[in-house]
C-alpha cells in the first residue's frame, strides 16, 4: 500500500497527471475536427507538457537546493531528463511551422521561471513572469491554448472558421476556470503582490466570476455550425462537474482535491467523448 502510494505521489509530482490533461484536450480538438489523430503530436505535447511543468515548478529548488535535494525530486530530475529526450526525438519528427510555434509557446514558459528583466517591471525579487501581478492565469490559459487547439493545425491546409475561433475562446475560459480552485487553495501561500483573482475579489466573488464563465463557455459551444448531440452532452456533464468542483473548492483542500480531481477533469472529458462516439 505503501508503495502504490509512493508511486501515485510520483505520478502527480511528476507531472504526469497534468501532462496527461494536456494531450487530452489536444487529442479532443482532434476528435472535435475530424482530423487523424497523430500519435507523434500527441507523444510530443506529453513529453513537452512534462518537461515544462517540472521546469518551472522545480528551477529553484534544483538551482538553489542541489547538493540537497531530497530522493523524491532527484528522482523527477531523471524522469524529467528522459521526458526531455523523447521530447527531442518527436521533435524531429515534426515540420518546421510546427516547431516555430511551440518554441515561442516555449518562451513563454522559459521566461515564466527565469530572471530576465529590470527589477521596476515587477512587484517582488524574483523578475520573471510568474512575478507580475495578475498575469499567472491569463498566460498559462495562453499556452494551453496555443498547444492544444492551434498546435495541431499548424503546418496543415485546414482554413480556420468560425467555430474553430469560438474553440480557441472556450479552451482560453476551461483553463481559467480550471485554475481558480488552484488559486484558491493556494491564498495560504501566494505572495500579495501576485494579485490572484481570490486576493482581488475574494473566494465567493471568485467562484462567482468561475461560474459565469463557465456559462459562457457551454453556451458558446451552441453557436456552433456543426452541432453533435452527444458531444455537447459530453461537455454539458463536465461543464456540471467543473461547476461542482469549483463550488466545493475552498482554501483548506484535500491534498489531491486540485492536484488530482480538478486536473483530470481533461481525461474525464476525453473518455466522455470516446464512449460517446
Amino acid at each position: 500500500m505503501v508503495v502504490l502510494k509512493q508511486l501515485f505521489n510520483f505520478y502527480i509530482n511528476s507531472s504526469l497527471h497534468v501532462a496527461l490533461a494536456v494531450v487530452s484536450l489536444t487529442y479532443i480538438t482532434m476528435l472535435d475536427y475530424d482530423i487523424s489523430v497523430d500519435s507523434t503530436i500527441l507523444m510530443f505535447v506529453l513529453f513537452s507538457s512534462v518537461t515544462g511543468y517540472n521546469f518551472v515548478k522545480y528551477y529553484g529548488l534544483a538551482k538553489f537546493h542541489h547538493r540537497s535535494l531530497a530522493n523524491w525530486l532527484r528522482y523527477i530530475q531523471v524522469f524529467s531528463l528522459f521526458c526531455f529526450l523523447f521530447m527531442c526525438y518527436y521533435a524531429f519528427w515534426l515540420p518546421v511551422e510546427k516547431l516555430l510555434f511551440i518554441s515561442i509557446l516555449a518562451m513563454l514558459t522559459f521566461l515564466y521561471a527565469i530572471p530576465f528583466l529590470p527589477k521596476r517591471f515587477f512587484l517582488d525579487n524574483k523578475h520573471n513572469l510568474r512575478s507580475i501581478g495578475g498575469l499567472k492565469i491569463y498566460l498559462i490559459a495562453l499556452v494551453w491554448t496555443g498547444v492544444t487547439v492551434y498546435f495541431p493545425f499548424i503546418g496543415t491546409n485546414y482554413s480556420f472558421d468560425s467555430d474553430f475561433i469560438l474553440t480557441g475562446i472556450q479552451r482560453y475560459i476551461l483553463i481559467i476556470v480550471l485554475m481558480l480552485p488552484f488559486e484558491i487553495r493556494d491564498l495560504r501561500y501566494d505572495s500579495l503582490k501576485l494579485s490572484t483573482i481570490p486576493q482581488e475579489i475574494g473566494v465567493r466573488q471568485t467562484k462567482q466570476v468561475g461560474v459565469f464563465l463557465l456559462v459562457v463557455f457551454f453556451l458558446l459551444e451552441l453557436f456552433k455550425k456543426k452541432f453533435v448531440f452527444y458531444g455537447v452532452l459530453a461537455l454539458f456533464i463536465v461543464t456540471l462537474v467543473i461547476l461542482l468542483l469549483l463550488i466545493y473548492a475552498k482554501v483548506e483542500q484535500g491534498k489531491y482535491y486540485s492536484g488530482f480531481w480538478v486536473e483530470g477533469l481533461p481525461i474525464f472529458w476525453l473518455i466522455l467523448k470516446l464512449l460517446f462516439r
